[in-house]
C-alpha cells in the first residue's frame, strides 16, 4: 500500500513587526552581497558594485551608492530609506527606479522610496512621511 506524500506547507507571509531584522556594522564594499528573510539595516554606506537584498525593508544609516532590492519575496509595501539615496538601482518588490540621467546635487536630508500607485517614489524621509507608511506596532514592557 502506497501512501501519498504530505502536500508541501504553505509559507505565510510575515507581518512588518514578525520578520527578522538584520543589523549589518560597516561598509558593504563593492563585490559584497547581503542577503536576509527580513529587514536589514546598515550601519554605514552601500558601495557602488556592493548589493542588499531583503524580504522587508531596507535602511542605510548612510549613502547608499550600490544595489538595493527591498520587498525582494514579493512585498510590494516594502521601503528602502538611506541618509543620501544614490544607487545604482532600487527595486521594491517587482518595481525596478533607477537614478534620473541628469546628474543634480543630492538633498540634506534622508529620503524614503516606497510603491505608490505602481511607481517607486521618493520623498523626504521626515514625520510627515511617516503616517503613510501605516500604522507601526510598537511594543512596551512599562504599564
Amino acid at each position: 500500500m502506497r501512501v501519498p506524500a504530505p502536500a508541501p506547507a504553505r509559507r505565510r507571509r510575515l507581518t512588518p513587526s514578525e520578520r527578522p531584522a538584520l543589523l549589518v556594522r560597516g561598509t558593504v564594499r563593492s563585490g559584497r552581497q547581503i542577503r536576509h528573510n527580513g529587514d536589514v539595516i546598515v550601519l554605514g554606506d552601500v558601495n557602488p558594485g556592493g548589493q542588499v537584498v531583503a524580504a522587508g525593508d531596507v535602511v542605510v544609516m548612510g549613502t547608499l551608492r550600490g544595489m538595493v532590492h527591498a520587498g525582494a519575496t514579493g512585498e510590494h509595501t516594502a521601503v528602502v530609506a538611506a541618509f543620501r539615496l544614490a544607487p545604482t538601482q532600487l527595486r521594491i518588490a517587482n518595481y525596478l527606479a533607477r537614478p534620473p540621467e541628469e546628474p543634480g546635487g543630492h538633498p540634506e536630508y534622508p529620503e524614503l522610496a516606497l510603491v505608490r500607485d505602481g511607481v517607486v517614489v521618493v520623498r523626504p524621509l521626515g514625520p510627515s512621511v511617516l503616517p503613510d507608511l501605516g500604522p507601526a506596532p510598537l511594543r512596551s514592557n512599562r504599564r
